[in-house]
């Protein structure tokens, strides 16, 4: 294949000079502990939902999070989306804040520098280099008009919405993220919006016919999807209609991408508040077929409509296939979507432990990733209420709500571990965006957490077993340059485990590109091979274990 190589081929070099020696507690048999590392960061980031007292709807929303390397220096910087004070009711000035990795486990904020100190009612984010120039840029959903920046590749950024074709779609945005579903080589882009609203038709909804609460999105219309097509030249081409995405009747909180039947083209799962989830499956001639019926998926077990809200797929069980978690409201459960063959999913939440443990918690942003680097994905959720005042109603419901930590034990069970990873996890937040990203080059995975009207948290990963990774970093020559959808398989005695480069998922929220494998205390693993959204494949042997790679498309594999 293509850029084979082997190890003795390959003069690895460690890359993550920070880490310090950390010996696990008396009892300890995690293998990890995480470390409240927000204030040591340099963090100081604090939500404004913009909430007066006139409960308007979208201040229940909170804000998203991303992982991404703005600058190109290979380490993963930050950016905390921000709402802003409602017309009338000016108290301050907040923006979104974009933090520059200082390599040294602190954080700089650089948003004014940046260009992106602009006041706008944020709700997400997506990164990804539309123009494929080695850059990330960012989307910011909005309540009103969303924002696309192009980064200038000098530490700054350009608001280039109008100059792209985006301006003059003015909606209440919230989850997005930048996918090619054509294949040409080039980032496209697909937003979800929840329902149609404004502060001049914003519906009274009260629980005693007095006082005003937020609504339920049952008050509200809902809104279809946006997709945009990339034409190259800087500019995008609204194909919602043309491309069968268009569907008033959604509510769409969150969305991911997966190649659900494994054709090699991506597909996108929207989860959906009150309406039946969507699977868009991917037609391969520039046209989506909704499918989630079909696919088991639309519906809980019991044929409802839940509240969705956060999303996100991978092999979680190392099978090769991907399945599907999806975050509901309090006494709804989670959805934990095992593929069951033949492109239809079975909820598997209850069976795996995850349903019950979820039962009583809202959960927002969600995300696979392995934390003990034991080689089985595990599942972090952000939870919090919407209404503050949930408890007089429920009393077993609270506002702010502990985050789960579901720890796969590789057997499809898991099981929540929060409170036992320290570093005030387990603290009951309001949460809402939830992120993933090394962002101090030690081989494991880190957490970034937004909550809604307060402030954000970083929480540092901490090795205590010894067990390793390999951290793949993906450039796309004829693919997209930032390797988005490509389909990377590791091999060693007879087992595997997959990851795809992903744009999106989680809620509101981007987690970092590069892809991590958890490979215990093995030395070497006997195989690499990816599959590039361009449909070549490569193929690579004897890669050894505690390092992290940069793989170009068709020019093979080398230390970072």
């Amino acid at each position: 294949m293509a850029g084979a190589a082997s190890a003795s081929a390959i003069q690895a070099i460690e890359i993550w000079p920070y880490v310090s020696q950390v010996f696990a507690a008396p009892g300890s048999n995690l293998g990890f502990r995480l470390t409240d590392a927000t204030a040591r960061a340099g963090i100081g980031f604090h939500h404004n939902s913009g909430a007066f007292g006139g409960k308007m709807l979208p201040e229940t929303m909170g804000s998203g999070c991303a992982f991404l390397d703005y600058d190109g220096d290979g380490w993963q910087d930050i950016l905390l989306v921000n709402g802003m004070d409602w017309p009338g009711h000016k108290r301050e000035r907040t923006t979104l804040k974009l933090y520059r990795n200082n390599r040294d486990g602190t954080f700089s904020d650089v948003t004014r520098g940046a260009g992106l100190d602009v006041e706008m009612y944020g709700l997400g984010v997506a990164a990804g280099d539309y123009n494929n120039d080695g850059f990330p840029d960012i989307l910011i959903t909005c309540v009103g008009q969303n924002h696309l920046f192009k980064n200038t590749g000098k530490g700054t950024f350009v608001d280039v919405t109008h100059a792209s074709g985006l301006a003059g779609r003015e909606g209440f945005s919230t989850s997005a993220l930048w996918f090619d579903y054509d294949r040409d080589g080039l980032l496209d882009l697909f937003v979800c919006n929840y329902v149609k609203w404004s502060p001049e038709h914003d519906v009274f909804c009260s629980l005693d016919g007095k006082h005003k609460s937020y609504c339920t999105p049952e008050a509200y219309r809902g809104e279809t999807c946006w997709l945009f097509h990339n034409r190259g030249d800087g500019t995008f081409e609204d194909v919602t209609a043309k491309s069968g995405i268009f569907d008033s009747s959604s509510k769409s909180l969150g969305v991911a991408m997966f190649d659900y039947d494994q054709d090699g083209w991506p597909d996108i799962v929207v989860a959906n508040d009150t309406q039946p989830n969507k699977l868009y499956r991917n037609q391969r001639d520039g046209t989506f077929k909704e499918v989630a019926v079909e696919a088991g998926i639309a519906f809980s077990s019991e044929g409802k409509a839940r509240a969705g809200m956060g999303v996100d797929v991978a092999d979680f069980d190392n099978s090769g296939a991907p399945g599907i978690a999806i975050t509901n409201f309090d006494n709804e459960m989670m959805g934990l979507y095992h593929a069951s063959g033949k492109g239809t999913f079975d909820d598997t939440a209850t069976r795996a432990g995850i349903g019950l443990a979820s039962k009583s918690t809202l959960g927002f942003g969600c995300a696979f990733a392995d934390m003990d680097l034991d080689g089985y994905l595990d599942l972090i959720v952000a939870n919090g209420h919407i209404d503050e005042t949930v408890r007089n109603i429920r009393g077993n419901v609270g506002y702010a709500q502990p985050p789960h930590l579901f720890l796969n034990d590789g057997k499809g069970a898991f099981h929540d571990v929060a409170a036992e990873v320290d570093g005030g996890f387990d603290r009951p937040k309001v949460g809402r965006g939830l992120a993933y990203g090394d962002f101090d080059r030690d081989g494991n995975l880190d957490l970034l957490m937004t909550t809604n009207n307060g402030p954000a948290y970083l929480f540092r990963n901490e090795q205590l077993g010894g067990n390793r990774s390999i951290r793949l970093h993906l450039t796309g020559t004829k693919s997209n340059r930032d390797g988005i959808g490509a389909n990377v398989r590791i091999e060693y005695n007879g087992a595997g485990q997959s990851r795809v480069v992903k744009g999106g998922s989680s809620y509101l929220s981007q987690s970092e590109l590069p892809v991590t494998f958890g490979v215990g205390k093995r030395d070497s693993v006997d195989r690499i091979v990816i599959q590039w959204p361009s449909g070549s494949v490569e193929d690579f042997k004897n890669i050894v274990a505690g390092r992290a790679y940069r793989c170009i498309e068709s020019q093979g594999i080398k230390p970072l």
